[in-house]
Formats: structure tokens, C-alpha cells, sequence
């Protein structure tokens, strides 16, 4: 796990009160982040928002950055 991605998650957590915001500082960071670090984002991120759903709404619609289900 690289510097970046942890720095990406330390930023999610921050923002998570806010989906929008949430939703903006990811696509800010998968598009930063190496093909590695990007993978495991993804795998964070689904873990993360399991039970917030407010956060899963806006990540689920159309997010133009990964498909989470």
C-alpha cells in the first residue's frame, strides 16, 4: 500500500459526512493513483460504504468512476 492511497483514504473518511464531496475526492484520487492502488481503492471503497447509505447512493448512480455492486 503506497503513500498515496493511504493519504486517499485518510481524505475519504474526512469528507464521508458529505456523499458529494465523497464522490468528488474519489474521482480526484482514482484518477492520481496508479493501476495497483486504483484496484485497491475500489476494494476500500466497497468495504467502506457497505452500510452508509448515503454514501452508496451517489457512488452507485452513475459515478463515471468505477461500478461498485
Amino acid at each position: 500500500m503506497t503513500r498515496d492511497l493511504n493519504y486517499t483514504k485518510s481524505i475519504l473518511k474526512k469528507v464521508s459526512f458529505d456523499p458529494y464531496l465523497f464522490k468528488k475526492e474519489l474521482k480526484k484520487a482514482y484518477y492520481l493513483l496508479c493501476p495497483q492502488d486504483k484496484l485497491d481503492l475500489e476494494k476500500w471503497v466497497k468495504d467502506f460504504i457497505q452500510n452508509k447509505q448515503t454514501l452508496r447512493s451517489v457512488i452507485l448512480s452513475n459515478s463515471g468512476v468505477f461500478t461498485l455492486g
